[in-house]
């Protein structure tokens, strides 16, 4: 049902946090994924690391992967003050809807509670409103989580969002990023339907 798939991704690594495993199963049935950061958060790496390793992490995980060199859009709004550069970020967005016209879009939850997660959520329904949207889970962000749809993954999808996100190097003091909690979150989505792995998503929008 969607071939042209766009992953919006407020920080380089939320995409892969979010929805690793759905990416991995898209590439698998060769649909073309885009993936755009807004911020690859400069301001936030701790100070042992160069301004740009962000960067080169999201270059890396997202090529493990499988996303095109070319399909990874980086961009470069201040982290953490997403919301006083809102105006800029949704003419951002709806130029890259008519420049890669996608048919999916995933995005942060609507329960987000990190100000520049929110914004990319609240800027992408009026950009994207005409079209499918879900929202993934980051459960150290949502205030609450409502599972209305799950993608289906194998356990090779799992390992794959695993090794993207150990790409991120800078990024591995964080608990979230522990492989265990990954796998256990993927198992705990798969139990909710009755397979071994998924992840869990909230509808935004349904268009048919």
């Amino acid at each position: 049902m969607f071939e042209r798939i766009l992953i919006m991704a407020p920080h380089t690594d939320d995409g892969e946090f979010g929805c690793g495993g759905t990416i991995a199963r898209f590439i698998e049935e060769k649909k073309t994924i885009f993936y755009v950061a807004f911020s690859s958060a400069e301001a936030s790496l701790p100070p042992e690391f160069p301004q740009d390793a962000l960067v080169e992490e999201v270059k890396m995980a997202t090529k493990t992967i499988g996303i095109q060199d070319d399909n990874l859009i980086l961009l470069d709004f201040e982290v953490r003050k997403f919301p006083e550069q809102r105006q800029e970020i949704l003419d951002k967005m709806l130029e890259l809807k008519d420049q890669l016209k996608p048919n999916v879009v995933f995005l942060p939850s609507p329960n987000d509670t990190h100000q520049d997660h929110l914004t990319v959520y609240e800027e992408g329904f009026r950009a994207f409103k005409d079209m499918t949207m879900f929202g993934y889970e980051l459960p150290w962000n949502n205030l609450t989580f409502n599972t209305e749809a799950f993608i289906l993954l194998s356990e090779k999808h799992i390992e794959k969002k695993v090794e993207a996100i150990g790409k991120y190097t800078s990024q591995k003091s964080r608990l979230y990023s522990k492989p265990d909690f990954i796998k256990g979150l993927a198992r705990t989505r798969g139990v909710q339907i009755g397979t071994t792995y998924a992840e869990a998503f909230e509808m935004v929008r349904w268009v048919l």
